[in-house]
């Protein structure tokens, strides 16, 4: 919990630069309570947090709000909203600097380091809002069978994970939104390019593994990240890549196997290597050395 004072007050900082669409009313609360008020709310998990610490505040002059995350005055709810969608996210990528910096360190580095002390990031795509009757110039679209157009926000995470960890650390995200100039509409693999120009260079330290989903098992998000001397575990699956799968049938396998004991039992963990593959050859592309387990 030492820490804990720190990163607060580092993102009191930030919210304090938060635009302030009030225009000269300013009001009795400070800009960097909205971004505060927000970030309590998911940080003890609860949509009523805030409603029942306004009620202690009213009751008794104070609340855990202000003990524990140095809110002067808790906003309301829509208040909240609508000053915070001013804010460009962007503006939090100090944070997220900070956490990696952490990542870093030997006592995280202990935490999260596997493989030798590599960093695993897992990569995924996940909608945060979904509607058919709002909408804005910011949101994805798509038909539903019913024929009415449903508009969402999406965006790709990306976050440190370990097995045996129950914790977990975010880094900077990257929305799939509409893209100037582009004709078809933003999806993952784009915004995952995307997030690795922004912010793959400086990662590099962490050395990290990539984990993802059968969508970013293509070619292109493949070499990228060995390009820049990364490595990845990405799920394939039968129903999406065919040929690989027809050409691991009639493929003759590597196999070996490991005696591994644990204090209890003791089972053969059998691993199966395949290098090379069609992955993109009839594209005319070098698809590259990968393993395939």
């Amino acid at each position: 919990m030492k820490l804990l004072p720190s990163l607060l007050s580092e993102l009191q900082a930030v919210c304090a630069t938060f635009p302030d669409p009030r225009k000269g009313r300013g009001g009795n609360i400070a800009p960097a309570d909205f971004g505060l008020s927000a970030f309590a709310m998911f940080f003890m998990q609860s949509a009523s947090f805030l409603a029942y610490q306004r009620t202690m505040e009213k009751g008794h002059g104070r609340s855990n709000c202000r003990t524990l995350f140095g809110i002067g005055r808790i906003p309301s709810d829509n208040y909240i909203r609508d000053f915070l969608d001013e804010a460009d996210p962007a503006l939090l990528q100090p944070c997220f600097e900070r956490m990696e910096a952490l990542l870093s360190e030997p006592p995280m580095r202990q935490a999260f380091g596997r493989l030798g002390g590599r960093t695993l990031i897992a990569l995924d795509g996940t909608e945060f809002f979904c509607s058919q009757k709002l909408g804005c110039p910011h949101c994805l679209t798509r038909k539903r069978a019913n024929g009415k157009t449903e508009s969402y926000h999406s965006m790709l995470s990306a976050t440190v994970v370990t097995p045996g960890h129950s914790k977990v650390v975010p880094l900077m995200p990257e929305f799939v939104a509409p893209q100037d100039g582009a004709e078809k509409q933003d999806c993952e693999r784009n915004a995952v390019r995307r997030w690795f120009a922004k912010h793959g260079a400086r990662l590099a330290p962490l050395r990290p593994v990539f984990l993802g989903d059968d969508l970013f098992a293509c070619h292109p998000v493949a070499k990228m990240i060995t390009d820049a001397g990364d490595d990845f575990i990405f799920t394939c699956k039968p129903t999406s890549h065919k040929t690989l799968y027809d050409f691991i049938d009639g493929a003759e396998f590597r196999r070996h196997e490991e005696k591994v004991r644990p204090p209890q039992y003791e089972r053969d963990a059998p691993l199966s290597l395949d290098r090379g593959g069609p992955a993109a050859r009839r594209q005319g592309r070098d698809p590259g050395q990968l393993d395939w387990l």
